[in-house]
């Protein structure tokens, strides 16, 4: 039996199902899925995650859940240490396992890494966007202590997991180390409904990387297609009000803002394609629901993955967006790819597999 703690600190919304707190990341997502899957297998499965009002050593799933500090706990200057890295280190020591898991670009690398390596314990990253092993950005680190602290981690962790053959090498050409490719994951909820598949779908955090424009444009392109948009605000609220003011200038978009995990599913069982139109990705969550669904996927970016299609603009998309109506095939040949990449069961087989050899 395997004993292993994934340090998600922002994974609580999303394992505990708690429709209350609007937080759905890509990380947390897959994180939430792996610690499931591994406790379902009978493995000690734990994880340390910030204190959004749970109760300390909460169980969900067969999963032990240590909380850390509040989000907004601590004096300015003086909360990196404490409460923040204090607590951190407690809820690590609490979890005893004999692996720590982190997934995405972020300075808590590198505390996993250093208690790791003081306490005789296995580190590993996992890479969540293909931005994460890029010289000098890790992602959207904002400050430049964070991301040394990033870079530092990513030296002492004992295993580093990309999502594709691309992050590997960038990996290897900007840090000297290699990295094992396991692709993310994804399991069909049980409620999944058959109903008539005519959406345009487009999920993703309104930010200014994910150009949530681009689809408003292409929404006025197509006026005989009905758009769907979902996504919580980023960073700044305002362009958020902005995107949100001019999905609602667009008579075929159906601007839903945020929703939890569980609300987005549906919209997935309703989609004949979906668009992303992001800077730069990894392997996005919602292409995985696409896929096990049969839908196929139109996106600004190359994830790597032969059943997506790749449009760089406006023009392309629209072409791209009416090939998927007009060739249902295609749902068959995304289904079989995600079956014989992204399962639950393979990717499961990886990481025990893994984790074995690391083991000993």
């Amino acid at each position: 039996m395997l004993s292993v703690c994934f340090v998600a600190p922002h994974a609580w919304p999303v394992l505990s199902r708690d429709r209350r707190l609007p937080i759905v990341g890509g990380a947390e997502v897959q994180q939430a899925i792996l610690a499931r899957l591994l406790a379902a297998r009978g493995h000690r499965v734990s994880m340390v995650c910030l204190d959004f009002g749970q109760p300390d050593r909460a169980e969900v799933d067969g999963i032990t859940v240590h909380k850390a500090f509040r989000p907004e706990a601590g004096a300015p200057l003086i909360r990196f240490i404490h409460p923040r890295i204090s607590s951190m280190w407690r809820a690590l020591r609490a979890a005893d396992a004999d692996f720590y898991y982190y997934r995405s670009a972020s300075m808590w690398v590198w505390l996993v890494a250093e208690f790791c390596r003081r306490h005789g314990r296995r580190a590993i990253y996992a890479g969540a966007s293909d931005k994460d092993f890029v010289p000098g950005q890790g992602g959207q680190i904002r400050y430049a202590r964070d991301r040394y602290l990033f870079q530092r981690g990513l030296a002492g962790v004992d295993l580093i997991v990309a999502q594709n053959e691309r992050q590997r090498a960038t990996c290897r050409a900007t840090y000297g180390r290699d990295a094992v490719v396991i692709p993310s994951c994804y399991e069909l909820p049980k409620e999944e409904t058959s109903i008539i598949r005519d959406r345009v779908l487009w999920v993703g955090t309104l930010h200014a990387n994910k150009r949530p424009e681009i689809l408003l444009e292409l929404a006025a392109r197509l006026p005989q297609r009905r758009f769907v948009m979902i996504g919580g605000a980023g960073p700044e609220r305002a362009f958020y009000e902005r995107i949100k003011s001019e999905a609602a200038k667009v008579p075929n978009v159906e601007f839903k803002g945020f929703l939890p995990l569980a609300e987005v599913e549906p919209w997935f069982d309703r989609a004949a394609v979906l668009v992303n139109t992001s800077l730069y990705e990894g392997m996005p969550n919602t292409f995985l629901q696409a896929w096990a669904r049969g839908v196929p996927t139109v996106a600004t970016v190359d994830v790597g993955a032969p059943v997506h299609r790749i449009a760089p603009d406006v023009d392309a998309l629209a072409e791209e967006v009416e090939n998927a109506f007009d060739n249902p095939a295609l749902g068959a040949v995304c289904r079989e790819y995600f079956e014989r990449s992204h399962s639950s069961r393979r990717v499961l087989e990886r990481y025990e597999g893994l984790l074995a050899e690391l083991a000993a």
